[in-house]
């Protein structure tokens, strides 16, 4: 993807992402569009797991966005998830801080999607992410192809 130079030296690109589930557990699937706003050029990819969640898909969907990105860059992650949202900017630091645990009552219980955290944890400290919470299925034209693709995606497991 090329590189629009902004006044850090960093890319500036768009990730929009989804994930769906047939079921919650059930046959799921994840897709994102990376932008490039200057040159408008864009990727689109998804992809699926027979048994999982739309949480996980949902946090997929962001992690394989992101994984493709080469060098970092200041993203604009555009996604209808509340759950990638707040993890993003209220329950990751405080699950770091307390050993990537979170409290479940009175115990603490190992975070859910701890794989997947992680490997988000690791690729949002390569860029500047900045979150965007739209609605779902309100008709913004990038989350409806990224939901069509993903559910496209979970198709070949029903």
């Amino acid at each position: 993807m090329p590189a629009r130079e902004t006044s850090s030296n960093m890319t500036s690109v768009e990730l929009f992402t989804d994930g769906a589930c047939s079921g919650n557990p059930g046959p799921g699937g994840w897709a994102f569009i990376l932008r490039h706003p200057d040159s408008g050029k864009e990727l689109e990819r998804s992809g699926a797991e027979r048994e999982t969640t739309n949480n996980r898909m949902e946090l997929t969907a962001v992690v394989q966005g992101l994984g493709t990105l080469t060098r970092p860059a200041q993203v604009r992650l555009v996604t209808d998830s509340v759950y990638v949202g707040k993890g993003l900017a209220e329950w990751m630091p405080k699950w770091k801080a307390n050993g990537w645990r979170r409290r479940e009552g009175k115990r603490w219980a190992e975070v859910k999607n701890l794989d997947l955290w992680q490997t988000l944890d690791q690729l949002a400290a390569q860029h500047q992410v900045e979150f965007v919470h739209i609605k779902g299925h309100s008709g913004h034209a990038e989350n409806e192809r990224c939901d069509e693709l993903a559910v496209e995606a979970y198709q070949q497991y029903r």
